[in-house]
């Protein structure tokens, strides 16, 4: 009895989305939201259309931002990190986003 190779190529199966938790959809749904976040202004994200590319690209933020709450810091006030000529909103500072929206969409960007 022989065996029997098949020569079909089997194309990688696309990474299955990762469930998010109700605090990273809410981080997303800022992120995403035109009249909150609106982080795709700026940014390229998984999941985004039409996107900026004036800010980096939002992917491997784990990598990136080790740490959180450096994340959540440069959220809540950019000019910290990158002086006054940032284009980029401080989000907590001028009251756009509260501190718990931009606690979901730090949780939210850790997942990309």
């Amino acid at each position: 009895m022989g065996l029997a190779f098949s020569s079909a190529t089997h194309a990688a199966e696309p990474a299955a989305k990762p469930v998010l938790t109700p605090d990273q959809q809410a981080g997303k749904d800022i992120a995403f939201s035109k009249s909150e976040g609106n982080c795709l202004a700026c940014h390229a994200m998984a999941g985004g259309t039409e996107p900026g590319n004036v800010g980096p690209m939002l992917i491997a933020m784990k990598v990136r931002f080790p740490d959180k709450e450096a994340l959540y810091k440069i959220l809540w006030d950019p000019r910290e990190k990158f002086g006054r000529g940032i284009i980029m909103p401080p989000f907590g500072d001028h009251k756009i986003l509260t501190k718990e929206q931009i606690t979901q969409v730090v949780d939210y960007l850790y997942t990309l």
